[in-house]
């Protein structure tokens, strides 16, 4: 699984946050790992220096094996609330997903088997 960073031109690239994102989504996603292909970060203040409410943006773009990319986009106070959003998000997203796969698998009651749709 690749991970990515990227900041815009607002957002120190060694602030805390983007510096572990790395690590922390490799923990996060773990499980995941097998079907990940790669993960890119994109951190972004939409007001540059001036403050505001919900002004930072973290979005998160999974590559998974054979679908889709998916995105999700978060926005908070602060890099580290609005990347926490953001992962707290793609993680319960990935689930819906692969929980629905593995739901394609049932029991037939005939034959004491199991069948895919």
């Amino acid at each position: 699984m690749l991970i990515l960073t990227h900041t815009d031109n607002h957002v120190d690239a060694n602030d805390p946050v983007v510096r572990l994102a790395k690590s922390d989504l490799e923990r996060s996603l773990e499980r995941y790992s097998r079907e990940i292909t790669r993960i890119e970060v994109h951190f972004q203040d939409a007001n540059a220096d001036k403050t505001g409410a919900n002004d930072k943006r973290c979005m998160l773009e999974v590559r998974l094996r054979g679908f889709d990319p998916m995105a999700v986009t978060t926005t908070g106070a602060t890099l580290t609330a609005a990347y926490h959003g953001a992962r707290d998000t793609l993680a319960r997203t990935l689930e819906r997903r692969f929980s629905k796969l593995r739901q394609t698998v049932r029991h037939n009651p005939f034959d004491g088997s199991e069948n895919v749709r």
